[in-house]
């Protein structure tokens, strides 16, 4: 079988040499690249491929459909929506991803938002460079206060687990039923944004949920509450989350995703609203969570190589 990585796993050489040698001994060849984001240059690595590993990179759909030996990609993320799902099923390519790799890491950083975002952390922060005090940026605790958790999976639910340590009342919005010791009370999503002081999201993008944060449901949400957006860009109305934040409807935000992937334009309305926390997407990658995904990918493709498929998409 050939084997083509087409971007960097964001783990050490070693690790990488380790799954090489042992694809060897198998009889397979395995060939990595650094990441290219041209269509052409996607298509020229992989037209030969049996089997294709990516990150989130979005693939190209003309490797899907003019790489007649593929039979597999091996998604090293959660979401899928940078792959062309519906071409890969028409020609009956299997597609598994690395769910589960980033639970901590997400939930983490999301619980790190909050108290930044109550703690006025940036504004104190540029205060003290330029000589001055806290006067008038005195925070407020986590404890105490309702967080409204919509999509509750894991890492959903990870999330609702570490905030219930902090003394969080937790609501949970959720297509399917939750029951989960952290959560308080599955709830609609707009009683979810009425009662929330912070409002966290970890539902993944699909047609349904594409732009599920508009204008309608930030204008339900209190002033003092906090959005923070760690699952997909466009499961938020960009500019109805800008324009909130400028006029002072909510009282501001986290966001780790875009519409687009960073780099963002200079532009972007999102840079200049205030009391926002914004970061290049970041939340799934620490150095522990990398090296578990890189497990779980090359799990994934053992397994297909056996004849059976591990995380499914």
């Amino acid at each position: 079988m050939n084997i083509v990585l087409l971007e960097s796993l964001g783990v050490s050489t070693q690790v990488i040499d380790k799954h090489r040698d042992q694809l060897t001994a198998m009889g397979h060849n395995f060939t990595a690249y650094e990441k290219d984001t041209a269509p052409a240059v996607q298509l020229a690595r992989s037209r030969q491929a049996d089997a294709i590993i990516l990150a989130n990179m979005p693939l190209d759909i003309s490797v899907v459909e003019q790489s007649p030996a593929l039979k597999f990609i091996d998604v090293a993320f959660t979401g899928v929506d940078h792959i062309p799902l519906q071409a890969a099923k028409e020609r009956g390519i299997a597609v598994s991803n690395a769910s589960g790799y980033a639970t901590q890491a997400v939930a983490e950083l999301c619980v790190g938002f909050m108290i930044q975002l109550l703690r006025n952390t940036a504004q104190t922060g540029q205060r003290c460079r330029e000589g001055g005090t806290k006067e008038g940026l005195i925070g407020s605790l986590l404890a105490g206060k309702t967080l409204g958790i919509v999509g509750a999976g894991a890492i959903g639910k990870r999330t609702a687990a570490l905030c219930k340590a902090f003394g969080c009342r937790v609501l949970a919005y959720s297509r399917s039923p939750v029951s989960h010791p952290a959560i308080d009370q599955q709830v609609s999503l707009d009683q979810l944004l009425a009662q929330s002081d912070i409002v966290s999201l970890h539902c993944p993008l699909t047609p349904e949920t594409a732009g599920l944060i508009g204008p309608s449901q930030l204008a339900q949400m209190k002033p003092s509450a906090f959005l923070i957006n760690t699952a997909r860009g466009g499961v938020v109305d960009t500019a109805a989350l800008a324009e909130a934040l400028a006029q002072g409807r909510i009282a501001g935000a986290a966001c780790d995703v875009f519409d687009q992937e960073p780099p963002l334009p200079l532009d972007h309305p999102l840079l200049h609203t205030p009391h926002t926390i914004l970061t290049p997407h970041i939340a799934f990658a620490s150095l522990e969570s990398m090296e578990q995904r890189a497990e779980i990918v090359f799990d994934n493709l053992y397994a297909w190589l056996r004849g059976e498929q591990q995380n499914p998409v």
